[in-house]
């Protein structure tokens, strides 16, 4: 009776949570992090516990196949509500429907040739190794795709391990004791429910913070960036340099001014549709001639800031001159117009500074050297002192 009683409110747990899974996939418009799938997962588990509660005790009938089917394509259905909430879109329908069709083709199979031991064993045992994979994977993904999740990842993988070692220990008590391993009123059984309810209660809350966890985590990076370019934007280089400088290894910095020469002439003859792709070319450029760890943020209209770190006077200056001839010699893509569009830069180099407080003196200094650079024709390098 406890048992049954536990299993009720299991039901109700998982029902519940779906509905407001699915409430929250709905107010995360586009990007619904999984929580659609995660709602299944949950309507799927909580259906087949209602229909092991209609069905009385173990056996063989509808109910029973339909409810093992359930049961193993609910966490399949988590698993991919994982992927879909770590950027990683796969198809769902598909693989839960030939699941559900190539599971319960397998359990009229061993009930038919082995009986009703082997199907429930065989269902305690796909479930044991189903949770011992996504042990490893939760695991795995703290170490790789959730870094800045790793200890939620280690709750999850000490979680999932423990309904993991509870199904492989019914698996063996149904080998070994027959159906009456199964008894509600056993103790095993009772414990095997608590445990389930635990989870039931506990992962979904987890799941709902890790949505904020992502929500909070992707305001703070557009509150740090530059909508356009997506490269850093003032408050972002802040942060990067301060970040930078706590570091007790933390060498020399040099700041870079780059700004677009004729910004104003490329807008008025191509539109500024051409403009922002202008301005997006050369913050790919940026990108892939700066140093890894090297901070570069779009200042505003047509200016950049590359910030070369632990670097010299010699290695900034190549630095620019490396940047400036990529972007001379590179075409702006996507630009539909009958001639290449092209772009050149002048860039102003500060000298070497070693706080954030003299983020602001750096800029003086590098923009002094990007005037000078204006004024002697475009299209070069001028450091703070020539």
């Amino acid at each position: 009776m406890v048992t049954t009683v536990i299993l009720g409110m299991l039901c109700v747990h998982l029902l519940c949570f779906c509905v407001m899974f699915l409430l929250i996939s709905t107010r995360l418009n586009g990007k619904k992090m999984g929580m659609e799938v995660f709602a299944l997962g949950n309507f799927l588990l909580g259906l087949a516990y209602v229909l092991q509660l209609l069905g009385g005790p173990a056996g063989w009938g509808l109910m029973s196949v339909v409810n093992h089917t359930l049961t193993l394509c609910a966490p399949v259905a988590y698993v991919l509500g994982a992927l879909r909430f770590f950027d990683r879109p796969t198809a769902v329908w598909r693989p839960l429907l030939a699941l559900a069709g190539g599971y319960t083709a397998v359990q009229v199979l061993v009930q038919s040739t082995l009986g009703s031991e082997a199907r429930h064993a065989l269902l305690a045992g796909s479930c044991a190794s189903l949770f011992l994979v996504m042990t490893v994977a939760a695991l795995y993904a703290g170490r790789t795709v959730a870094k800045d999740l790793r200890a939620e990842m280690l709750v999850f993988a000490v979680l999932i391990a423990g309904i993991c070692v509870l199904n492989a220990a019914k698996m063996v008590m149904i080998l070994s004791g027959g159906m009456e391993a199964l008894d509600l009123n056993s103790s095993f059984q009772r414990t095997f429910y608590i445990y389930m309810s635990f989870l039931g209660t506990v992962l979904p809350p987890c799941a709902v913070w890790l949505v904020l966890r992502r929500l909070t985590d992707e305001l703070r990076s557009m509150a740090a960036h530059d909508p356009l370019t997506r490269l850093l934007n003032r408050r972002g280089l802040t942060d990067g340099l301060d970040a930078h400088f706590r570091s007790r290894t933390a060498g020399p910095a040099y700041l870079l001014i780059v700004d677009i020469d004729h910004f104003k002439s490329i807008n008025d003859t191509y539109g500024h549709k051409v403009g922002d792709l202008v301005l997006c070319h050369v913050a790919q450029v940026l990108k892939a001639t700066a140093r890894q760890g090297d901070l570069i943020c779009r200042l505003g209209g047509e200016e950049f800031v590359v910030i070369s770190l632990d670097t010299d006077r010699a290695g900034a200056l190549q630095l620019a001159e490396r940047t400036r001839a990529a972007i001379e010699h590179s075409e702006v893509p996507g630009a539909d117009s009958a001639r290449p569009v092209r772009c050149t830069v002048t860039i102003g180099v500060s000298a070497h500074f070693t706080s954030t407080q003299a983020l602001d003196e750096s800029m003086q200094q590098a923009d002094a050297g990007l005037y000078r650079g204006k004024a002697s024709g475009r299209n070069r390098v001028e450091s703070a002192h020539a």
